[in-house]
């Protein structure tokens, strides 16, 4: 297996691209300061640990955070891109087998997460060195929890690059299935701890898929949704369960699916509504309200055609899957009411208004970038920014249709929690005020998502770097600060906390409600005003760089 050639291509041509040497880099150096920000100082050293404790706890989340977000990007594309170039049928007749192939690809991403996880172990000795961690009950379960994560968002990332058919539709699959496995499996488990009914133990299962719990247990907090103080469970040895029994799930589907049949791409050429006969069209009119196979109307002399362009090219933007995007808010938002209903007698309706934030928050991090992250770069990487270039469009309309065209979508993805919080008002009529804060922080958010990706999408010219810088940065921004909140007291004080929070509209969404850890903290209006001249400058930028594009080379 060591002799296989794909370990040797992938993992060489890996450690020689630039960006994995800045990632390298930028870890070992980040917990690097992460640890001397604590050192002491002054010649006294805390003799009940309680100091090296408290930076552990910050360096484990962090580093898990590192590692939701690192890993996956590399073997995401990995499949898909041997797919574009041909170079995925020359491995497919070679003598090696697809369980040769799959298992070089993954021990070529794993190896290079071997090297991410080494260099953290300075900053780790460190932070043993303080005094008051366990090697064994802390350090080595730690990164046990760490090596399972890698392996488990690795074979997701791998599956996931063999159903795709584009590089960025590899990066948002992978990217999505890291959010439900990381956050989402986590909230039925929040909202059913403590009741007597059979969905409390399937939540209680389900959320041993995330390495959240096991990481709280290997530091000593709470598990997610629990009113206990210290975790009685072990979450380590059940991630490692199941994270293991879903690794072997995932590599055995993608071994199944590294055949000939992965590059036959045979599609159906369909009829169009209008040359079918009379019965159909009647048919079909009483059947649909929006026929997705009936020929569209031209575009009017006032529309935005760049919009429209948008909306009929985009995957789902076509009126009909808006229409099922606006049905699933819907069930969403009827599901919330009732959450928000029932939550409301035993937890408070503020701690359900924190649920709501956190999951339209999660809404926003998630399809924000997938959107507004190739709207630039996916012409350029077509061919089709010359055809613009070529009509009379100025820089400011076709910017204007293309955001236009994000903004439709996420106001329905937003309009999701609306019936929620109107239940929360009719619950608890003092809370208006501060939900339409919290609507606006959310808003806010959302502007400064669209415009972020959106900018970072006109320097490129390929939409997967695109979306993975996109990714990169908003997470970085939003789960950084939030990763400065936990480690509020040790080793940030407070001031550096309210800095931190203060460029998060989630955190300042949480600290309006009056969030238990957030309500200390005052973030309105300087949030608004933080996000909002950072959304003018990010406008700017994209307007200016999308006027050099239409210019002449």
């Amino acid at each position: 297996m060591l002799n296989n050639p794909v370990i040797a291509r992938e993992l060489l041509g890996l450690l020689r691209t630039r960006r994995s040497i800045a990632i390298l880099t930028a870890v070992a150096v980040a917990f690097s300061l992460l640890i001397i920000a604590r050192w002491p100082s002054d010649g006294v050293v805390d003799l009940s640990g309680a100091t090296s404790r408290d930076v552990f706890r910050v360096f484990a989340y962090s580093l898990t955070a590192a590692v939701a977000l690192l890993v996956p990007v590399f073997p995401s594309t990995s499949i898909v891109q041997e797919k574009q170039t041909g170079t995925l049928a020359l491995l497919l007749n070679s003598p090696m087998g697809p369980v040769a192939i799959y298992c070089g690809k993954l021990i070529a991403a794993l190896g290079f997460v071997l090297l991410l996880l080494s260099a953290t172990l300075p900053a780790t000795a460190a932070c043993f060195t303080l005094g008051g961690v366990s090697l064994f009950d802390e350090v080595l379960p730690l990164y046990l929890v760490l090596g399972v994560t890698s392996v488990l968002f690795t074979t997701w990332s791998l599956l996931v690059s063999t159903v795709a058919i584009t590089t960025d539709g590899a990066v948002r699959g992978t990217f999505g299935g890291v959010l439900v496995m990381f956050l989402l499996v986590l909230l039925p488990h929040y909202f059913l701890d403590g009741s007597e009914s059979s969905l409390a133990g399937i939540a209680a299962i389900l959320r041993n898929v995330s390495p959240v719990p096991a990481i709280m247990d290997v530091v000593g907090h709470a598990d997610v949704g629990s009113r206990q103080l210290v975790s009685q469970n072990s979450g380590v040895a059940a991630f490692t369960l199941f994270g293991g029994i879903l690794s072997i799930l995932f590599a055995g589907m993608t071994i199944g699916r590294l055949n000939q049949t992965l590059l036959d791409r045979a599609r159906s050429q369909g009829n169009v509504t209008d040359d079918r006969g009379t019965g159909v069209r009647i048919f079909r009119r009483l059947m649909f309200l929006i026929d997705p196979q009936r020929r569209k109307s031209g575009i009017g002399p006032l529309t935005n055609s760049v919009m429209v362009k948008e909306f009929r090219s985009r995957q789902f933007g076509r009126l009909h899957w808006l229409l099922r995007i606006v049905g699933g808010c819907a069930i969403v938002s009827l599901g919330l009411a009732f959450a928000a209903t029932l939550g409301s007698e035993e937890w408070g309706v503020e701690t359900i208004g924190a649920i709501i934030v956190s999951m339209q928050a999660a809404l926003i991090v998630l399809f924000t970038p997938s959107l507004a992250s190739g709207l630039i770069s996916s012409e350029r990487e077509s061919g089709s920014w010359e055809l613009l270039r070529m009509t009379p469009l100025s820089a400011g309309r076709i910017v204007r249709g293309k955001l236009l065209s994000v903004i439709w979508t996420l106001l329905i993805l937003l309009m999701a929690s609306l019936p929620g919080y109107g239940v929360m008002i009719w619950i608890k009529p003092i809370l208006e005020e501060q939900i339409i804060q919290v609507l606006i922080c959310l808003a806010v958010g959302a502007l400064f998502a669209m415009l972020l990706s959106a900018a970072v999408s006109s320097f490129f010219v390929r939409t997967a770097p695109a979306t993975v810088a996109s990714y990169s940065i908003l997470l970085f921004l939003w789960a950084g600060s939030l990763l400065v909140w936990l480690g509020r007291d040790a080793p940030f004080g407070y001031s550096a906390v309210q800095t931190a929070l203060s460029i998060n509209p989630m955190a300042a969404a949480l600290s309006v409600i009056g969030t238990p850890g957030f309500e200390s903290y005052n973030l309105v209006p300087v949030n608004w005003w933080v996000t909002g001249v950072s959304s003018g400058l990010l406008l700017v930028i994209l307007l200016i760089q999308t006027w050099r594009l239409t210019k002449p080379e």
